[in-house]
């Protein structure tokens, strides 16, 4: 690659076109900004499924795999949404056909409570909270109306979100070639952020989704087994609710469990609670199975990043928090480097190598 003249240099010979420059990526920016959780979802997305489409891509074009790729991608994640919204549907016409009916039997509820050491008067609880319970209903209702009023906003986002998956699919190499050609800095620091973004990605993305898929089918297992209710949904909640830091799989077997045992199935709570157990532990070794012993990402940062990601970016946000926590640092980390001169090891944003890890040992066993 040819050697480019010095961005500052540059930019006051070619005022008039540095100025057009910034314009352009300013009102990109405005374009992009009112749709931006959708293309930071597909990107992800593209992240998630560029294995798929390295290995179609042995066989057929790259246009073809692409579609191939999203088609598959489109039924993976529809079918399964689709599947329990029918379900939800179905059980909660059931229960408001019940109750108008008159088939829910309060009093039999009280005494199965009450067999477990609470005496629960749900008659005069609904009496003394029947204007809270009436405003949650509206509240639901309500939302329920935002949520069909904003489909067709909705439906755009995710439009955006499967042409910019189909379009880094196939042509991101291409895309990762303009940029070394447009953004100005050395080629060098742009090859190692390109790097640590991707260990990023990949510890943030890759391996939190295969974890939390892990474990919730490791408990979804359990829960067939048991002959618990509504598996898939308590499965596609695990899933869900393991991807949060601080929550995990604890947030569904504990519940159930305290379900089986108030409902009198003492030893399948156990057998839950035990299982559960070992479930969220499997979590302390399939993490660094998966990421790596050197830790691509703080634990800190991935805490930080995910919960402010989510006030941020959205949904998204879960996965984008993260890197750009760590992308940070990793920026900071390099311009440190380059403003002192320093080398990458000194600054930490590269992970020592296996020389330098012996070097050191043999030092501490002088040492000792």
């Amino acid at each position: 690659m040819a050697d480019r003249p010095e961005p500052p240099a540059w930019a006051v010979e070619q005022p008039v076109l540095t100025a057009l420059a910034l314009v352009a990526v300013f009102l990109g920016l405005l374009i992009i900004l009112p749709y931006l959780q959708y293309v930071l979802f597909g990107v992800v997305l593209a992240y998630i499924l560029l294995p798929l489409q390295q290995r179609l891509e042995r066989y057929v074009r790259p246009m073809i795999a692409a579609s191939i790729t999203i088609v598959v991608a489109v039924i993976a994640i529809l079918l399964p949404i689709v599947y329990i919204l029918s379900v939800a549907l179905r059980q909660t016409s059931q229960l408001v056909t019940a109750v108008r009916n008159g088939d829910v039997d309060l009093e039999m509820i009280e005494s199965m409570v009450a067999e477990t050491g609470y005496n629960v008067d749900l008659t005069a609880l609904y009496e003394s909270y029947q204007g809270t319970i009436t405003g949650g209903v509206q509240g639901l209702a309500t939302g329920a109306l935002d949520v069909v009023g904003g489909l067709p906003g909705i439906a755009i986002g995710l439009t955006i979100t499967l042409f910019v998956c189909f379009a880094l699919l196939r042509d991101g190499d291409r895309l990762v070639d303009w940029l070394y050609r447009v953004v100005p800095i050395d080629d060098d620091v742009q090859r190692e952020l390109f790097e640590e973004l991707d260990r990023l990605m990949q510890a943030s993305v890759i391996s939190n989704v295969l974890v939390a898929a892990i474990q919730a089918v490791m408990l979804g297992a359990g829960l067939a087994i048991l002959g618990i209710p509504a598996v898939v949904l308590l499965t596609v909640l695990t899933f869900l609710l393991t991807l949060l830091p601080l929550v995990g799989a604890f947030g569904v077997w504990l519940p159930v469990s305290i379900y089986l045992l108030a409902t009198g199935r003492t030893v399948a709570a156990a057998a839950l609670a035990v299982y559960g157990l070992l479930v969220t532990l499997s979590d302390t070794y399939l993490r660094p199975a998966l990421i790596g012993r050197t830790g691509a990402i703080n634990s800190a940062i991935i805490v930080v990043g995910i919960f402010g990601g989510l006030l941020t970016f959205g949904a998204v946000g879960l996965f984008i928090g993260p890197v750009v926590l760590g992308g940070s640092k990793v920026v900071l980390d390099i311009f440190a480097r380059e403003r002192t001169g320093g080398s990458a090891a000194e600054t930490g944003s590269e992970p020592p190598t296996e020389d330098a890890a012996a070097g050191s040992g043999a030092t501490a066993d002088g040492d000792g």
